[in-house]
């Protein structure tokens, strides 16, 4: 059968081999606007729908526009500049818009169905860690409880345009830089947040995974929101699915764990790599200017389907 990667287990995007030397990478993602900059939106919505096939190791080639849109409340305007900035995202990325589908709603959402290749043999899945890998995140945590902040009218200007490009930003270039290396594993973090990335990593294997809080990266602003309590209803559901397969230690701040279980837009990759490599890997993220990546924590034997924060 051709289905490399399909509905039986919960990947980033679907794989179908086409050829012995040629696969095909599917995946759709589409949500409501959060940020108020309908360009922006249409950025960070294209970036977000590209990061799965980035996160399996592909190419994305081709993308499709999925909208819904409340004609009768918002004004055309805005959605030309929402897929204004789509596209030019895919510029960015040198992918081609072949089409879409639009629909009149209640709410306005925008996405993308985006298609890309990769070798069968190259294929990244979350299922493949090792003992001893290193774990990689290559974007800092937090955005979640910014946009929290931002609906709430407390985030500074400073750091809404902060956030925002870093949610527009593309993992093309972590991806890259981790295609030169021996990776096992990768996932991006996106709406699950990173603890519930990671379960779905441990799941059914012997392995557990160890995090050292103090080396995850965070959005300093992000750790004063939840302090305040602008905590999204969307980490206390990821906390509560998730909460038997993590462990934290006492040491371990309330606001982190929040920060922990954030959802995320467009975030970043997690890169599981062996301990011979790692250095070097996270060097040559740092030098393509992802400064804020970081090696957060290890593989480890035991506990097996736990993640560990300490």
């Amino acid at each position: 059968m051709n289905l490399i990667v399909g509905l039986e287990r919960a990947d980033d995007a679907g794989v179908y081999k086409i050829t012995d030397d040629l696969a095909m990478i599917q995946t759709l993602d589409f949500f409501t606007p959060i940020v108020d900059d309908p360009y922006m939106f249409g950025q960070i919505a294209a970036a977000n729908a590209l990061s799965d096939v980035y996160a399996m190791g592909g190419t994305p080639k081709t993308a499709m526009n999925i909208v819904c849109f409340p004609l009768k409340q918002m004004d055309i305007s805005v959605l030309r500049q929402i897929i204004q900035g789509g596209i030019d995202k895919l510029k960015e990325a040198e992918v081609v818009l072949v089409g879409g589908h639009s629909v009149e709603d209640n709410e306005m959402k925008y996405g993308m169905a985006v298609t890309g290749f990769i070798h069968p043999d190259k294929i990244l899945t979350k299922k493949n860690i090792k003992v001893g890998d290193q774990v990689i995140l290559t974007k800092p945590l937090g955005t979640g409880i910014i946009n929290t902040a931002i609906k709430g009218g407390l985030a500074s200007d400073e750091i809404i345009e902060y956030v925002t490009q870093l949610m527009a930003a593309l993992n093309r270039d972590a991806a890259e830089v981790m295609q030169r290396y021996p990776v096992h594993a990768c996932t991006d973090i996106t709406g699950f947040g990173l603890i519930g990335h990671l379960a779905e990593m441990v799941i059914d294997t012997s392995c557990g995974i160890k995090l050292t809080a103090n080396r995850i990266p965070i959005i300093p602003e992000a750790l004063d929101f939840a302090s305040m309590g602008l905590v999204p209803g969307g980490a206390f559901k990821n906390r509560e699915f998730r909460k038997p397969l993590s462990e934290f230690f006492p040491s371990i701040d309330r606001t982190v764990e929040d920060i922990l279980f954030d959802p995320q837009t467009s975030g970043g990759l997690l890169i599981c790599v062996d301990k011979e490599n790692a250095d070097q890997l996270l060097q040559d993220l740092k030098q393509k200017g992802m400064d804020r990546a970081a090696n957060i924590g290890e593989v480890v034997s035991k506990p097996a389907e736990k993640i560990v924060v300490m």
